[in-house]
């Protein structure tokens, strides 16, 4: 179900804390605020948010990472999937940051298709090995571990396209795709950048050792930054409207970039994340700013939720997407002055729902049909009852894990190569 703005005087229902307590374990012990449906919300200039931070992690999906959350919609222990001979496998506790020993999980759009069987979402290991059934549990992670039962967090989030990596984040800056693989071509579609520069308004994208932007040729050359530069805006007050931070995506199959890609060490992304957090927190900035965190797509990792469909804008249509199935879940975190603490909200999001916050809050017009339809991920907010506070996470800097000697370079990694090829030739200011 989808909600629109006419609908929004729903209420937010709480669960007691003796209905909390009864989940057993400590982190379980605490009231879980359980968000049903939108609350209404304020003019957008009178909202507080002044500045929108999203950082785009890698190719996991909710029940993989999350799953053990209270109040969330997430299960991880007791499932069982058939492997390609009909034999149940049960689903797994990871112990490996890394998973050197497996293959790539499928994420494209005909191995999600597999993965989804219909609805059944019982194809994981007719695609993939059984690193794609593992899960990690809180205690492995060291950020999300204490950040994800301490804000927001979206348990009905899903990727904007079933299908891989560069679709997903096409989606992300334009609310449609102009391919539906990792191809490498130049793309002319319209971005939320453009709309941001044609408002006058002020908006950067940072990042690490490649420019997802350089797709766009040197069109966005302008508004591109070393993160370093995101870390030194956050530092003097001077972020701008809208900022948009990639990982380090380079060396994926080596295990030593931050995305948490596989084989990278998860390790490494949950310390990248908390540097984002820390330099978000504590900024001049953080009374009136609003840190996303989401993941691209569910990497072949397994889901018990089936997506649902949405609009098929012009673009996707040219580029083969046939029935606008909508991507497994992925973690999504909302921190920020207004975000409910200790909150899981179940209200439909994928990633166009952060274009229409920005599209909502700075009065811009909507890309596509579907961020146009999409429901705004302001509604998981709380405008009433804004909280400066943000405490400080014990997470290790790293660096973590090693080299996967006997991983082999996947389709995506040779991706990402000819794109930082591309972003050297374009002299992007790589780190």
């Amino acid at each position: 179900m989808r909600f629109h703005p006419e609908r929004v005087s729903r209420r937010y229902f709480l669960t007691g804390l003796a209905a909390a307590a009864s989940l057993g374990t400590l982190s379980r012990r605490r009231a879980i605020a359980q968000q049903s449906g939108p609350g209404s919300l304020p003019a957008p200039e009178s909202s507080g948010i002044d500045h929108v931070v999203l950082v785009m992690m890698e190719n996991r999906s909710f029940d993989h990472f999350l799953g053990w959350l209270p109040g969330a919609n997430g299960r991880q222990a007791g499932l069982r999937y058939p492997d390609f001979t009909g034999q149940l496998q049960p689903t797994h506790h990871l112990t490996d940051f890394q998973g050197c020993a497996f293959q790539d999980p499928d994420h494209s759009y005909q191995g999600g298709r597999i993965e989804y069987d219909n609805g059944k979402c019982d194809g994981w290991l007719r695609a993939n090995d059984v690193y794609s059934i593992g899960y990690y549990e809180q205690s492995d992670l060291a950020f999300f571990g204490a950040a994800a039962p301490g804000w927001t967090v979206c348990d009905n989030y899903f990727a904007a396209i079933m299908a891989a990596t560069y679709p997903n984040r096409f989606y992300q800056h334009a609310a449609q795709t102009d391919r539906i693989g990792n191809s490498s071509t130049q793309s002319v579609l319209p971005t939320i950048w453009d709309r941001l520069q044609a408002a006058g308004l002020a908006g950067k994208y940072y990042f690490n050792d490649l420019s997802f932007l350089a797709l766009w040729g040197t069109k966005y050359l302008g508004i591109s930054n070393p993160f370093t530069a995101f870390l030194a805006d956050c530092a003097s007050g001077n972020l701008p409207q809208v900022s948009f931070i990639d990982p380090p995506f380079e060396d994926e199959t080596s295990g030593t970039s931050k995305d948490d890609h596989p084989h990278a060490d998860i390790r490494n992304g949950e310390a990248f994340l908390n540097e984002v957090y820390r330099a978000v927190t504590s900024s001049p900035n953080w009374p009136h700013t609003l840190l996303i965190i989401n993941f691209d797509e569910w990497g072949g990792f397994f889901d018990h939720v089936p997506p649902p469909t949405a609009p098929i804008p012009p673009a996707d249509q040219l580029a083969g997407n046939q029935d606008g199935r909508l991507g497994f879940r992925t973690p999504a975190l909302l921190i920020s002055p207004w975000s409910r603490r200790g909150c899981v909200s179940h209200i439909q999001f994928d990633h166009t729902s952060v274009l229409k916050l920005i599209e909502w809050r700075w009065g811009l017009t909507p890309l596509t049909v579907r961020d146009a339809s999409a429901n705004n991920l302001a509604y998981a907010l709380d405008f009433e009852q804004p909280n400066n506070a943000a405490p400080i996470y014990n997470v290790p800097s790293g660096p973590f894990g090693g080299v996967c000697a006997s991983a082999l370079p996947s389709e995506e990694e040779s991706a990402w190569a000819t794109l930082q090829a591309l972003s050297r030739s374009l002299r992007f200011p790589l780190l």
